[in-house]
């Protein structure tokens, strides 16, 4: 059965399938409100499936050598490279208002992030350990858990499955695939790619909050990777932690970009539009938060104003830089969130309402604030908007201390051109990802994740393998010998250890 975005498919066995008995719900355009397409909401029978599959096909996958394993995901990543992917980019766009062309760079970044885990989980499958007994073999070894369950954003829907899909794939697991109901339907069109695997090993099933925990509460799946905000973060760790399932958690957060009095404000001001803007500023890492030194406030702000004017604003299928935010909802936050700032005395430098001619659709005003102070809740609340609150600073020191002063703690920016500066920043700033000179930017082969509020564990690196494997300890000696230590101890056991000695 070939994929239709108004069928309500769930994708389970390699292959597209309607959910019986699930309810459909209509996903709307956020840049018209047109009808985009269905989904199922699935609950525990519509998951029982795709989780029969994955059982049957992990099984055969963990026995798969590691090198038959990195070849299986190069091919995927073959597939992903080479296939047409304007459909799903377009799918992307109609689903939650992401610049076409956004789409499309997303859909780039995702075969190189397969053939990096295809050749580190063959290269990194455990260690050895200096043994403590002569002759001993001792080492440790990795094994898959079985089944991830993988709970997804609607932000960036396929490179950030991608993080922990591939990781998981590679050390041996099935994956079940949760994606955001308003990006469910790109994500499974995307699963076109997975077609070259053993059915069963990538399920793709769709729904809200209720799907996702019924797939936590299954005891067939035995890792949960999240990806969402913070208090939906809360409750996926809470309910993995009643039943002490294991689980990595990326959170949101509130990022600091500090502009020091040695930046170039022309730079640091280009840097700001993007990191504040990019994607609405619907973006875990987005800058909402800038904390300029006083020195050079007036110019970066005059520069920062220019460069936002300049956006351009509308749906995602036409050339802007600036789409509807996802839904009302989170247009409505943004809103509330600046009155409340106005209200309390920062300016409206530019932006700050409705793009005139947008009265259909979730738009929102690319928006920069000024004397903005560290009491108001848009610089505490997580604002996932395109609103650039900049508040002025007097020293390193004090920009520090504001960008500490905040439960979340997922990453942060800093411009200068003094490397006493730069070093200060990477040491002191309480984030899991530091950027000098720079903002946005990941690295296949680095950790992506926060410390505080904003996550529990990491994806990519190496270290993105340990959510979805768990080590083995193995002592093997080479000939069954008795042991001085073993009952019953002998008098010379005794003495060895002071037993002469006692009354």
């Amino acid at each position: 059965m070939s994929f239709d975005p108004s069928a309500g498919h769930i994708y389970t066995g390699g292959a597209f399938h309607h959910a019986p008995g699930a309810s459909l719900q209509d996903v709307i355009n956020p840049a018209d409100l047109s009808l985009v397409g269905r989904i199922s909401l699935c609950g525990a029978a519509q998951i029982d499936a795709a989780l029969e599959a994955a059982v049957v096909a992990q099984r055969g996958w963990a026995m798969v050598d590691g090198k038959s394993r990195a070849a299986a995901l190069h091919r995927i990543a073959d597939a992903m490279e080479k296939g047409a992917q304007g459909e799903i980019a377009r799918l992307m766009t109609l689903e939650m208002g992401k610049p076409y062309s956004e789409a499309v760079g997303e859909l780039m970044n995702v075969g190189s992030i397969f053939r990096y885990y295809a050749e580190v989980a063959r290269d990194d499958g455990g260690f050895l350990a200096g043994p403590t007994a002569p002759g001993s073999l001792q080492y440790a070894k990795y094994f898959p858990y079985g089944i991830s369950a993988h709970i997804l954003p609607f932000n960036f829907p396929i490179v950030l499955m991608a993080f922990t899909v591939a990781a998981s794939l590679a050390v041996g697991n099935a994956v079940v695939i949760k994606p955001a109901p308003a990006t469910s339907l790109c994500t499974l069109k995307f699963m076109e790619h997975f077609a070259g695997l053993p059915a069963g090993l990538v399920s793709c099933v769709t729904g809200g909050a209720e799907t996702a925990q019924a797939l936590i509460a299954d005891e067939r799946v035995k890792v949960v990777a999240f990806t969402g905000s913070v208090e939906a973060g809360q409750k996926v760790a809470a309910a993995c932690g009643e039943r002490l399932k294991p689980c990595v958690i990326e959170a949101g957060g509130s990022d600091p970009l500090i502009v020091m009095d040695s930046a170039d404000p022309d730079v640091a001001a280009a840097a700001a539009v993007t990191a504040a803007f990019h994607l609405s500023g619907q973006v875990c890492t987005a800058t909402e938060r800038v904390l300029v030194h006083e020195m050079i406030h007036d110019a970066f702000v005059d520069r920062l104003m220019a460069r936002t004017r300049e956006l351009r604003v509308g749906p995602g299928l036409t050339n802007v830089e600036i789409g509807p935010l996802v839904s009302q909802a989170a247009r409505d936050k943004v809103m509330r969130l600046v009155d409340q700032a106005v209200a309390q005395g920062a300016k409206v430098a530019c932006g700050g309402g409705i793009p005139k001619g947008r009265n259909v659709g979730w738009y929102y005003e690319p928006t920069v604030l000024t004397g903005v102070t560290p009491d108001m809740a848009i610089v505490r609340a997580e604002l996932f908007g395109p609103v650039a609150p900049v508040l002025k600073v007097k020293s390193l020191d004090e920009a520090i201390g504001l960008a500490n002063a905040s439960r979340y703690g997922l990453g942060a920016a800093i411009y200068t051109n003094k490397l006493d500066e730069a070093m200060a920043a990477t040491e002191h700033l309480e984030c899991g990802m530091v950027w000098v000179n720079n903002v946005l930017g990941d690295n296949d082969a680095l950790p992506f994740g926060g410390w505080k509020a904003s996550g529990l564990g990491r994806s990519l690196s190496r270290l993105g393998l340990n959510a979805f494997r768990q080590p083995k300890m193995v002592m093997l000696d080479p000939k069954a010998e008795l042991q001085g230590w073993w009952y019953p101890y002998s008098d010379s056991f005794f003495k060895e250890r002071g037993g002469d000695k006692l009354a």
